[in-house]
């Protein structure tokens, strides 16, 4: 029995539950009433006895008894002093008569003329209700009865009413029980049918909130709340998944091409087909840069892994003017037939551009900026460093640092992913078209990991800008007037340093919009790649370009 109300419905049990609880108040009521309504009928028949008691008493003692029908009504005996009856109004072999025996004068006493019920000497007969009175003026008692069968009639027309209608009302409210516990219970069964929807595997489906205030209806919203949480969730887990297996095939594919050019030369030379001297060395050199090029690729992986295990970077105030500087300080030792040169946001002199972060890494980014627009350009174009402090824009201004190239540019289709790791527009692969696709990516892991942003735009007239914008953060005590003309003096000698001279016609400076720290700034996630906004016009492309 346990067993199968444990594995019966809710349903079932509530209406099982309401059921019991209506039999059980229906039988308590109806015991009640029937046992009040019997305590009333009898109170009457007591009250009956007592006011004929003096007319039947009269009738015993009349020699003329009474042929009233009244008086025939009840049974009348004269009691002596023991309780044995000594006359009655009814002759002693009459069958059905009330059972006066055993009778005693302590019982009667204690009795004290309240009534009680007696068997009948028919066995067919029902009980007697009697009660017995002390004479007055002289001995003996008088003890009469009158027969029970109204009050029973009633009580078992009380009985069979009760009956009836508790089980006409106990059935109309189970059924109304039934048909409101089914209704209330629709959202809840509708909740049931979306979760068996979901545990096949479709996470998108939601449960309808009727009515939010309800216990039902916040189980559905919290149930939504969940189930969207886990469908981002899961979401998440199969893109890194799919960004893990695609990370890992590119990497092996990068990987195995150096591999397999130090293992062909290996072999060639040990079954001796380099004979010449010449040729070990050159077998010795193409060995040493895969060698190279396969350290180099390790390294920018373990930077990635580094990136991505959001280790916290050694946060210092850093000028972005100073890295711009000696970025091109080392890009015209590297390639002396550029010109490369540092100036403000505005075409005009550069100003300082603080922030804080990991120098360290922000020269890394500044530097694979570099390299790529030393490596996709023409031989002999040249490259602007934009430095600066953008406009305050909503309480808000960035420190910029922008790479202008002037080369063939970027396609639309290719701007959108040259943040991606190992992401090149050529397709083949081939080593003679550049690096391995993780230059850009470090950069934008790296500028996220500093609450940044990087964008990819058109240059004007040709080429591609690739632009960094960190929060800027003002110097101790930098303010206006004096200090900003300390700075300017200061970014003068580092332009002179560096074989610059500083632009005399620029205009204006971009003025240095403060912020201090930790204002409203909307950082990146240190493990996602921000993605570069599409060049404002579709830029001229004369070839095409390998996008790192």
């Amino acid at each position: 029995m346990i067993k199968r109300w444990n594995a019966a419905s809710l349903r079932s049990q509530l209406v099982a539950i309401i059921m019991l609880l209506m039999i059980v108040t229906v039988g308590i009521t109806g015991l009640a009433t029937v046992s009040l309504l019997r305590n009333g009928l009898v109170d009457r028949v007591d009250q009956d006895l007592w006011n004929n008691a003096r007319t039947v008493a009269n009738d015993i003692y009349s020699t003329e008894p009474q042929a009233d029908g009244a008086v025939l009504r009840y049974y009348a005996a004269l009691l002596d002093s023991d309780g044995d009856v000594v006359v009655a109004n009814q002759s002693d072999d009459a069958a059905d008569v009330p059972d006066l025996g055993g009778m005693t004068q302590e019982r009667i006493i204690g009795l004290d003329g309240a009534g009680f019920d007696v068997p009948s000497t028919d066995p067919d007969s029902q009980e007697w209700r009697v009660r017995v009175f002390r004479f007055a003026n002289t001995e003996g008692y008088l003890a009469i009865a009158s027969r029970l069968n109204t009050v029973n009639e009633s009580l078992q027309e009380a009985k069979e009413i009760i009956f009836t209608s508790g089980v006409v009302t106990t059935a109309l409210a189970s059924l109304i029980a039934f048909v409101t516990v089914t209704r209330q219970f629709a959202p809840l069964a509708r909740v049931e049918r979306t979760a068996a929807a979901i545990a096949t595997g479709d996470l998108s489906r939601r449960v309808a909130v009727e009515r939010p205030a309800s216990e039902i209806g916040r189980l559905s919203r919290s149930l939504n709340a969940m189930l969207a949480h886990i469908e981002r969730a899961l979401a998440a887990r199969t893109a890194s998944e799919t960004k893990m297996r695609r990370f890992v095939a590119d990497a092996s594919h990068e990987l195995r091409t150096p591999l397999v050019t130090i293992r062909g030369y290996s072999e060639l030379y040990r079954h001796g087909a380099l004979q010449k001297d010449e040729d070990v060395a050159a077998a010795m050199g193409r060995i040493e840069s895969e060698a190279i090029r396969m350290g180099q690729l390790v390294e920018d992986l373990l930077t990635l892994a580094r990136i991505d295990e959001q280790r916290r970077p050694d946060v210092k105030p850093v000028d972005l003017t100073v890295l711009g500087h000696d970025a091109a300080f080392d890009a015209r030792a590297t390639a002396p037939d550029r010109t490369i040169s540092v100036i403000g946001l505005d075409g005009g002199t550069p100003r300082s551009a603080p922030t804080r972060g990991d120098e360290a890494r922000l020269r890394q980014v500044v530097a694979n900026l570099m390299t790529n627009a030393l490596r996709y350009t023409p031989a002999g174009s040249p490259i602007e460093i934009a430095v600066g402090v953008a406009p305050v824009l909503h309480g808000h201004s960035d420190s910029v640092l922008e790479v202008r190239d002037h080369g063939p540019g970027i396609s639309e289709d290719d701007a959108a992913k040259v943040f991606e790791r190992f992401y090149r527009a050529d397709t083949s692969r081939h080593r003679e078209t550049g690096g391995t696709g993780l230059g850009l990516a470090i950069v934008a892991a790296l500028v996220a990991q500093h609450d940044g942003t990087v964008r990819l735009e058109e240059t004007p007239g040709g080429g591609a800008t690739l632009s960094i914008r960190l929060p800027h953060v003002p110097l101790d005590g930098e303010t206006t007037g004096a200090d900003t003309q300390v700075q300017d003096d200061v970014a003068d000698d580092a332009a002179e340093a560096s074989g610059e001279a500083p632009d005399e016609a620029s205009g204006e400076p971009v003025p240095d919009a403060p912020r201090p720290p930790g204002s409203d700034h909307h950082p990146v996630p240190s493990n996602s790649i921000t993605p570069p906004q599409a060049p404002p016009t579709k830029p001229v492309v004369h070839k095409r370009r390998d996008a790192r």
